[in-house]
């Protein structure tokens, strides 16, 4: 009798999570929670640049300098998609509230048109800002 029951506390009381394939949906689930996330702690760097700014050119400059360094550039590129993609989610559940688009297939479109739509605004606004900044 003694057997059975410690065979039944070695069972997981709930499905393992590694048991499932993350799908669209999950994943984009997640990236709106840890997008906006990043959006706050860049809205403090944004914060920080400002306050940069107002205090003079020599603080300005280093500020600028963080920023225009490679690893500033991967971090405002990654800014960049996380807003795009955190607004592109928003609207998507924007039209979720009017009760519309919940059958499978048009949550699937809907959830590809956020992500392409994000990688398609990063794009044009780094391109934008590279041929405004010339």
């Amino acid at each position: 009798m003694a057997s059975s029951s410690s065979s039944k506390s070695q069972k997981p009381l709930s499905p393992n999570i590694q048991l499932y394939r993350p799908q669209l949906t999950s994943v984009l689930s997640i990236l709106n929670r840890v997008t906006g996330v990043f959006l706050s702690i860049a809205a403090i760097a944004l914060v920080i640049w400002l306050l940069a700014a107002a205090a003079g050119p020599q603080a300005y400059a280093i500020v600028q300098a963080g920023l225009a360094s490679w690893t500033g550039q991967v971090i405002l590129f990654g800014c960049t998609f996380a807003f795009f993609l955190h607004f592109f989610g928003g609207i998507r559940h924007l039209v979720w509230d009017t009760v519309h688009g919940f059958d499978l297939r048009t949550i699937y479109m809907s959830g590809w048109a956020v992500v392409a739509a994000s990688i398609v605004m990063t794009a044009v606004a780094w391109i934008a800002s590279a041929h405004i900044g010339k």
